[in-house]
This record gives structure tokens, sequence and C-alpha cells, in this order.
């Protein structure tokens, strides 16, 4: 029966299991430290096959992400079909283009220059898996949702990470608007296009710009 048998809908609990690595917390930390620095994201990939049990499992890994009310306020469309990576690839570019010529302030451009990107986005053709993750403004059912950027962001850090585990590359990608994205993989109106994945393996001639990350010092205060 029920925890509380005044809200009958509150769900039983359980006791709760942590994970145990087999070596202590600093040690283990360490080592994912150490496997977390490697990921960069990349705009050159291999055609290399990647299962769709892969894929799965790596969005399996996604959806363990906490969420506002539990609500779990995502979708991860997961695409190999090659008609329609290269439908979002011509949609992407129209609106690349459209960012390059008209919309992007110097500023933006100047600060893009090192990353030598553009609008042409060929990879999106090569690449075996294109995963658009949607952000749903409602459940399914037309329940409401809570934290959704906050909660969406969450499970696609989780997303990106169980891919670079998994020995997969990705890169991130929000053209902006993105709501070609709906009409072109037949979702619903209440799934917002959040974010273009691609993922795969990196081409072996594979390059990425020389440039460090900010120091333990630059992004953490303790107060102790």
């Amino acid at each position: 029966m029920p925890d509380h048998p005044d809200c009958p809908d509150r769900p039983h609990r359980i006791a709760y299991r942590p994970y145990a690595p087999d070596q202590p917390s600093q040690d283990a930390a360490a080592v994912f430290y150490e496997i977390a620095k490697q990921r960069r994201s990349v705009r050159q990939f291999s055609d290399r096959p990647v299962s769709r049990e892969t894929i799965e499992m790596v969005i399996k890994a996604a959806g363990t992400a906490p969420s506002g009310a539990h609500k779990q306020p995502w979708r991860f469309v997961a695409i190999s079909n090659k008609e329609i990576k290269h439908k979002i690839r011509m949609a992407v570019e129209e609106v690349e283009r459209e960012f390059y010529d008209k919309k992007a302030s110097d500023r933006w451009l100047e600060d893009l220059e090192k990353f030598e990107t553009t609008p042409d986005k060929s990879y999106l053709d090569t690449v075996p898996w294109l995963i658009v993750v949607m952000a749903l403004r409602t459940t399914d059912d037309g329940g409401q949702v809570y934290y959704l950027n906050e909660s969406v962001g969450i499970a696609t850090g989780m997303l990106l990470m169980a891919a670079h585990h998994a020995g997969l590359a990705t890169l991130t990608h929000t053209p902006s608007p993105m709501g070609f994205l709906r009409e072109v993989l037949g979702r619903s109106e209440n799934e917002r296009p959040y974010m273009v994945i691609p993922m795969g393996y990196a081409a072996e001639d594979c390059t990425v710009p020389d440039i460090g990350r900010k120091g333990l010092g630059e992004i953490a205060v303790f107060l102790e």
C-alpha cells in the first residue's frame, strides 16, 4: 500500500543503492576527469557505422537525468536515414547562411574565426547518426512541465558524455531558428527543437583547434 494513504498517487519509496566505485572517491573522480577532458566538439566525421544498439544505450543514459517534478521533458529523435539527414543539412545550411551574412554581429564572427566555422555542414551527410533533442513544452498527455531548459540541458550533457564514453564524437549545433526541424521530422507541436547533435566516429584525419580550458581557480569557488 502507499506510504501515505491520503495521497494514493504518491510512489512507493525504495532503498537507495548508491554507485560504489572500486577505488576511493578521489581516485574515481580523477579517472573520470581524465576521460572527460578528452571530449571535444568535432566537425570531421567518419561514415563508419554505429549500431542502433549503441545509440539506444547512449539515449537511455541521457534519460536517467534529473528533471523538474520528474516530468522528463525530453525526446531524442535519432536519425540514420540518409534522405532525412540530407533534408536537415539543406535546411540547416540555409539558416546558417542567413546567420553569417545578416544576423551575426562583427564581434560574434570575430569570436568564431579561430574555429573556422562556415555555413557548410556537409558532415551532416557523412555522420551515421543525427540526434535532434526536443524539449517537451507539455507532457504527452498535456500536463505541465517545470524547469524545462534546465532539465533538457542536463539530459543533453549526459547524452554527450555517454557518447564520449562509448568512443563516439559529437558536435553541439543550434541553428536559429530551429522550427523547421519539427516539420522535417513530423513532430508534434509540444516538441520544441533544442539542439542538433551529430554523433559518430571522428574521421581519421580529424583535427580540432588547439585551445585550452579554464583552470579550476577560474571556474570554482570554495567556501570552507
